[in-house]
């Protein structure tokens, strides 16, 4: 695959500042920072939300930011993973000297190849997977350590993932989690500052879009596969979200 029909679905940038820009608000983002002590502080920023204050201020790292189509190619197991490696801590920080080395050695290759002129989509795809799942390894042993609400907002996240499509009300979710939709819209809002319908709402936003540009799918369908009860509601809805109708955004961005 050529690179300019994948460089803007991801960029690496040494030494970040705060004036640094997204490729959206709707990618991802990882930071590298290697302390004076030689441990390995990885800052997190989600889908729709920032990096915390001061994560770039040492500016003496490496940032990694991505488009959602870069994960969602692969199986969603996978997807999955990464989504849950983005929202369960906004920071993770390595410091076995093993754990470092490995993450170094790997940062190391995807930054050669990402800056080499005949770099390859599907390497930097494999390298950018062996760097994940490393990184969720090293997660999952600190996990128990988290508060109760960081925990909830991570169930969340993995279950609107796989149910949105089916399962648009908060009251669901907040029952699978066991908590009333009070509570739950209180936690996010705290964490994320949006309520769990905002974010639902944002979710089919983003599968509307990937779908209006990717699929041969009728608007008609998807209006009804994304829960709406009729097409017009869900033109209204996709209108007031992203300024367009569905049938003018697929024909401003098919490829």
């Amino acid at each position: 695959m050529a690179r300019e029909v994948w460089e803007n679905k991801i960029q690496i940038i040494e030494e970040p500042d705060q004036k640094t820009k997204m490729l959206s608000v709707n990618s991802f983002g990882i930071y590298f920072e290697l302390s004076p002590e030689k441990t390995l502080g990885i800052h997190f920023k989600p889908l729709n939300e920032s990096f915390k204050n001061q994560t770039f201020d040492s500016q003496n790292g490496t940032l990694i930011n991505f488009e959602r189509d870069l994960i969602e190619e692969d199986d969603i197991e996978y997807a999955l993973d990464v989504m849950s490696l983005f929202n369960r801590s906004p920071q993770l920080v390595l410091n076995i000297s093993k754990q470092v080395k490995q993450v170094q050695q790997v940062m190391l290759l995807i930054t050669e190849e990402y800056n080499n002129p005949n770099s390859s989509y599907i390497m930097l795809k494999t390298l950018l997977k062996l760097m994940f799942l490393n990184l969720i390894r090293f997660q999952n042993k600190d996990f128990l350590g988290q508060d109760q609400n960081q925990k909830r907002i991570f169930q969340f996240l993995e279950l609107m993932e796989t149910s949105f499509l089916k399962q648009t009300a908060s009251t669901y979710y907040a029952a699978e989690i066991g908590i009333s939709e009070k509570r739950l819209n209180q936690i996010l809002k705290e964490k994320l500052d949006m309520t769990a319908k905002q974010i639902i709402q944002q979710r089919q936003i983003t599968e509307a879009k990937r779908r209006l540009i990717k699929s041969e799918i009728t608007i008609k369908e998807l209006a009804f596969l994304l829960g709406f009860d009729s097409f017009s509601s869900f033109s209204r809805f996709f209108k007031k979200a992203v300024g367009k109708s569905p049938s003018t955004y697929r024909l401003e961005h098919r490829e």
